[in-house]
């Protein structure tokens, strides 16, 4: 009989950590909004699917390396393994905002550095070098914007740091992962933009992870107004950059906003024109992400820049982002119960 615990293993879908970042930030944007209760419950899930989740992956990479490896060098599906970078970072973020948990949050926090350098260099390197390259219609998708969230959510944690210590080199540390995720989300931005409106999409491909595009962005605000809150506790060179900040804050909030409509006008394009079912996939966490993260990072941008007007907005986007986690929660139950039923006897 096939062996499908195995089986499922060997296929875990490589960017599955979008669970723990899409829980974890709507547990965040809870606390924000004084629901201390939902987020610590959300909190808890958060914890639950991170440790599942990491037992499973290092499963995967002890007993189906080569399969691992496969995936982590394909241009399509390597970097979906930076949901592990962002997922560790929005539980550090969680640990601190919702229990006060610095000491967890520093630990997780340097772990997310190591699965970072270990992860981005790996597949980038892999791509570069390799010698049989699919076109850019096929080898590049929304996940490649896990490069600009994954280094965007070290910035977040290390700005909320700055909160506690003046720091120098942290100060520097954070500005400059900042500013080496606003570069890479132009690169990858430039190259998807072309790909969308130059080459045919099909309504198959068109999967949630191209809603990155707008929680790629929507993390930059965060990560930059956690680092403007943190100008009058942190070092000098913070204070002297807080214009330049605010003003790629402002840019970032604008550009997420841009993206939304589209990206709603190609999911109504793709299940209600093109009638593809919707069906549970754990990409569809990818679209959770950005809809809870734009929330939580409007919340900090209205206090970091002063801005009370758009402070309502953060509250209707949690209600949403709720709305869509709980659809998302209740079709992996299902999923993960049809599944148990199917599942043949040894």
């Amino acid at each position: 009989m096939v062996d499908a615990p195995s089986s499922s293993i060997a296929t875990l879908y490589p960017g599955y950590f979008a669970l723990v970042m899409a829980t974890g930030i709507v547990a965040i944007a809870a606390e924000q909004q004084g629901l201390g209760l939902l987020g610590q419950i959300l909190y808890a899930v958060t914890v639950l699917a991170y440790v599942v989740l990491a037992v499973l992956l290092v499963m995967r990479m002890i007993r189906y390396w080569q399969r691992f490896v496969a995936d982590a060098v394909n241009h399509a599906k390597g970097f979906a393994f930076l949901t592990t970078v962002a997922a560790t970072n929005v539980l550090a973020s969680a640990s601190i905002l919702i229990h006060g948990w610095w000491d967890l949050a520093w630990l997780l926090w340097w772990a997310s550095i190591v699965l970072w350098a270990a992860f981005v260099y790996t597949t980038l390197i892999a791509v570069v070098i390799d010698r049989d390259k699919p076109g850019l219609q096929a080898g590049i998708n929304g996940s490649w914007f896990l490069l600009t969230v994954s280094t965007q959510s070290i910035a977040v944690v290390a700005g909320l740091f700055l909160t506690r210590t003046d720091s120098d080199a942290l100060a520097f540390a954070a500005i400059a992962t900042f500013a080496l995720g606003v570069v890479l989300y132009l690169i990858v931005m430039t190259m998807l933009f072309l790909r969308w409106t130059f080459h045919p999409l099909d309504p198959t491909e068109a999967d949630p992870p191209a809603w990155i595009a707008a929680g790629a962005v929507a993390i930059t605000v965060l990560a930059g107004s956690n680092i403007l809150l943190a100008v009058d506790r942190s070092a000098d060179r913070v204070a002297r950059l807080a214009p330049f900040l605010e003003g790629v804050v402002v840019m970032a909030w604008a550009t997420a906003t841009f993206w939304f409509p589209l990206m709603i006008a190609i999911g109504i394009w793709r299940h209600l024109v093109r009638r593809v079912p919707l069906r549970y996939h754990p990409s569809y966490w990818a679209m959770v992400f950005p809809l809870g993260m734009y929330g939580a990072a409007t919340y900090r941008m209205s206090a970091a820049i002063d801005l009370d007007a758009i402070a309502w907005l953060s509250k209707i986007e949690l209600a949403v982002a709720l709305a869509a986690w709980t659809v998302t929660f209740v079709g992996l139950g299902w999923h993960l119960a049809v599944s148990r039923r199917t599942t043949p006897h040894v």
